[in-house]
């Protein structure tokens, strides 16, 4: 199972932007220390709270500060783009970052980045599905030329093709509705689910994708499947909640509700001041914890899908610094290894010892007492000898 962290990223208004780019570049950098395996980067251009526009120019100085770890767009908004101009940077990205870019593709969630381009939410899925469409032309053909519905492409081609062959693995975001499966099947695509609590929505979503796949005569690959939540570890559960309490309640009263609404269609009538974080941790839309409780989370989400690829922790900026990169330490440390099989065969070594200890204590005990008993034979022939056990078996001195 892949790791990795999804950096929207979320930042309290007031704060300087540019120290808050430069702790996203920290965070991906600890990342990879930690060997994590990848990191996506959002788009968004209103709202106040997810403050980068362009992922590619993040990835772009990402990688250069980074060796290995992959970096993905999460997502472009391809509707607010001409696909020329996205296929060409994601190509050009691709061989800048030497085959480590990953290609997620969204319709674009916020309504204030539509409202602003003059885009209908209604128009926006068919939009990036044609432009996806395009984009995969724009990396395989020699010359493409299309009059779409949202734009036009005349003898269109790309001078350099993508580093990475056909192209970049392409994933797809899916949030509060089955769009993104099906855009998935239609593309032959990865997913990228934000989680939002409802385990038994999983598994059929994802079969949902594999008849559209099939139905375009494509395959759909659950090792591509990636769940997309928070993330917060500490050494007691207590402690956890504790760190992300304050910030948690105001990101999900003055963000997730205030501005943009989303979390509070349910019960549009509560007061805000009785809306808290606890409602998504209990409903299970989060993980904060322990790494026992974040293995235990992990493994009811890959039963209850069926089996899935990925868990990218949504990075917020809750805690200290030091608080939030403690918890990716214990998440690299403790919970990666349960699923990556990483140390698998320790805990197989040191099993294979207990089961045979006796027997192995009993060959030592015997080991010792010849050793003393060689070393008395040693003195009735008048050799000179250590006399503790531990030097037993030293070289006699040169004569």
């Amino acid at each position: 199972m892949k790791f990795g962290l999804f950096v929207a990223p979320f930042h309290k208004m007031g704060e300087n932007p540019t120290l808050c780019y430069e702790r996203d570049l920290e965070t991906v950098q600890w990342a990879e220390r930690l060997g994590f395996d990848e990191a996506f980067i959002g788009e968004h251009h209103s709202a106040g709270w997810e403050i980068i526009p362009s992922p590619e120019v993040f990835i772009a100085h990402a990688a250069a500060l980074t060796k290995r770890i992959r970096l993905g767009t999460g997502v472009v908004s391809v509707p607010y783009h001409h696909p020329l101009n996205v296929a060409a940077r994601i190509a050009f990205l691709d061989h800048l970052t030497r085959g480590r870019l990953i290609f997620g593709v969204g319709p674009g969630l916020l309504p204030g980045d539509a409202y602003m381009r003059g885009i209908e939410p209604k128009d926006q899925r068919p939009r990036m599905i044609e432009g996806v469409n395009a984009i995969i032309r724009l990396f395989t053909e020699d010359k493409v030329t299309l009059d779409g519905s949202w734009f036009k492409l005349v003898h269109a081609h790309l001078q350099v093709k993508p580093f990475q062959k056909p192209y970049p693995p392409l994933v797809t975001a899916s949030t509060f509705t089955p769009s993104g499966f099906i855009a998935a099947g239609q593309l032959g695509a990865g997913v990228m689910t934000f989680f939002t609590g409802a385990f038994t929505d999983l598994n059929a979503r994802w079969k949902l994708a594999e008849e559209v796949a099939a139905s375009h005569g494509r395959i759909m690959n659950r090792a591509d499947w990636r769940i997309v939540l928070p993330i917060h570890l500490a050494q007691s559960r207590q402690e956890a909640i504790r760190q992300i309490y304050d910030w948690g309640n105001q990101y999900i009263r003055e963000y997730a509700i205030a501005t943009t609404g989303l979390a509070q269609k349910d019960r549009p009538d509560q007061p805000l001041s009785e809306v808290t974080i606890d409602r998504m941790i209990d409903a299970g839309a989060m993980i904060i914890g322990t790494p026992d409780d974040a293995i235990s989370q992990i493994r009811t989400m890959h039963q209850a899908a069926g089996g899935i690829g990925g868990v990218l922790n949504m990075v917020m900026d809750w805690g200290t610094r030091e608080q939030q990169m403690r918890s990716h330490e214990l998440m690299a440390r403790y919970v990666m290894p349960v699923f990556q099989g990483s140390a698998d065969s320790i805990v197989s070594s040191n099993q294979w010892t207990r089961e045979r200890r006796d027997m192995l204590t009993e060959k030592a005990a015997a080991g010792v007492a010849a050793a003393f008993a060689n070393a008395g034979q040693a003195v009735g022939n008048g050799e000179p000898i250590a006399t503790h056990p531990a030097s037993a078996g030293a070289s006699k001195p040169a004569k």
